[in-house]
């Protein structure tokens, strides 16, 4: 599986506020063993958001979207993918309760068009409620191409990601990815032997140029990161694939310039 995060909000392109999503959801995929090959942020305009989308599912079978869900007006990906998926909009009762709940509970009478907009889903979708704030959250499968649309505020993706999408995309995820840090010593700490990124990634030299599993370097100020990753099956597959790949970096490094080896657990 293939997925590609597109972010949608032209407060994102103006720098007006941080795009943890893209970064929460990568985390995530990594974990699941999904590949994510691009990410991409467009404004809120009808014909960029298709052009994305369109552009997306040429190297990627799903897709998933944050923000846009919202009630006012510019809160369009919605209506763009359900107009992508030839789709009509419905009102979701549930939702819709839900809404008027939440109105009741803050002491407003009525629900206006532009909040009831947000329970419209597309036909035929899987609607993931959203229990920390008002917009759904949905789910469109056609032809091989799957769409996720996930609200943007972090507060409300966040906990809808975890309740509905893992276990979705888990059950259509046929392997796993497992990552083993190993982390050498400063500069400071070692002076006499090159332990800085560049140096190291020589002494490595045509281990980085590998697939599966892949090795690569990161420059730290308390010393270069060397991250393993593999995908396999299952965990202890990934593990037997890794382990000759991280004995044959300490025997190039040496084990006294190690500072540690650890698994890179989920968060």
């Amino acid at each position: 599986m293939i997925a590609e995060i597109i972010s949608v909000g032209t407060e994102l392109l103006l720098g007006n506020i941080l795009n943890t999503n893209a970064q929460h959801l990568s985390k995530h995929l990594a974990d699941l063993g999904i590949e994510v090959h691009f990410q991409t942020v467009v404004g809120d305009n009808p014909a960029r958001i298709m052009a994305a989308v369109e552009t997306a599912y040429t190297r990627a079978d799903t897709v998933i979207m944050t923000g846009g869900l919202g009630p006012t007006k510019d809160d369009i990906t919605k209506e763009m993918l359900a107009e992508y998926f030839h789709r009509k909009l419905v009102m979701d009762e549930q939702a819709l309760a839900m809404l008027e709940n939440l109105l009741t509970a803050a002491g407003r009478q009525s629900l206006k068009d532009s909040l009831a907009k947000q329970a419209l889903v597309p036909e035929n979708s899987l609607v993931l409620y959203n229990h920390h704030g008002t917009a759904p959250g949905i789910i469109m499968e056609y032809d091989g191409r799957t769409c996720i649309l996930l609200p943007g505020p972090p507060k409300e993706m966040e906990p809808m990601f975890a309740e509905y999408c893992m276990d979705y995309l888990r059950a259509r995820s046929h392997r796993v990815l497992v990552s083993v840090n190993i982390k050498m010593l400063s500069i400071e700490e070692a002076p006499r032997l090159a332990v800085g990124e560049a140096p190291v990634a020589d002494a490595l030299d045509e281990l980085l140029d590998q697939e599966n599993p892949t090795v690569a370097t990161y420059a730290k100020d308390d010393g270069c990161l060397i991250r393993v990753t593999a995908a396999a099956a299952d965990h202890d597959a990934a593990m037997g694939m890794i382990e000759p790949v991280i004995a044959e970096i300490r025997h190039r490094l040496g084990d006294e310039y190690i500072r540690y080896i650890r698994e890179e657990l989920p968060e």
